[in-house]
């Protein structure tokens, strides 16, 4: 797969992804790898999607972890980590996913569904935190709509209300609004 085919949120989470293998001395990068670099990237709505899904970000965390820990270290490749056959093959799914949605980029969103449909071992620890193929599809459409992925920056666009606004009924909701004075008879 060419990178110039993914969004660029998912290209930086790949090259995290990349950097957290070498990190751990792992000689492949695997979709756990992907998984933790897009639950970690600054400014993403993967989170919010995983929480729609209803998964416990937490336990997640926790199980990819272990997962990464259990994964053999490999000492001396010099910086040379390449992916997995198991990231290729979901990669490539997600790549299929992509053009049923007639979507011009790969996001990471259907990175998250292609690991639910191949049942790898990444998509048994999002079945252990709470997440269901029917409950992620049930995310991304919430999230994307009926919109298509035809910018490379779509990701970056999307929740652009929660990320530049503050929603005064929710705060007032919670308590976290003081009362303004001298307003009580309205």
């Amino acid at each position: 797969m060419r990178m110039d085919q993914l969004t660029t949120k998912f290209q930086l989470a790949l090259s995290d992804a990349q950097s957290i293998a070498l990190d751990r001395d792992h000689q492949f990068i695997e979709p756990a790898h992907v998984l933790l670099a897009l639950l970690d990237g600054e400014g993403g709505a993967f989170p919010n999607l995983l929480v729609r899904a209803e998964v416990n970000l937490e336990i997640l965390r926790v199980e990819l972890d272990s997962a990464l820990d259990r994964l053999p270290a490999v000492t001396g490749i010099g910086g040379d980590v390449q992916a997995s056959a198991t990231l290729d093959r979901v990669l490539n799914q997600s790549l299929k996913l992509a053009k049923k949605r007639d979507d011009k980029y790969v996001s990471s969103e259907l990175f998250l569904l292609a690991m639910m449909i191949e049942g790898i071992e990444s998509s048994a620890l999002l079945t252990k935190s709470g997440a269901t193929r029917q409950s992620v599809e049930a995310s991304i459409a919430a999230m994307r709509g009926t919109d298509s992925v035809n910018d490379p920056n779509a990701e970056e666009n999307r929740q652009a209300l929660e990320k530049c606004t503050i929603d005064l009924t929710q705060l007032a909701e919670q308590g976290h609004l003081d009362p303004v004075i001298g307003r009580d008879d309205e």
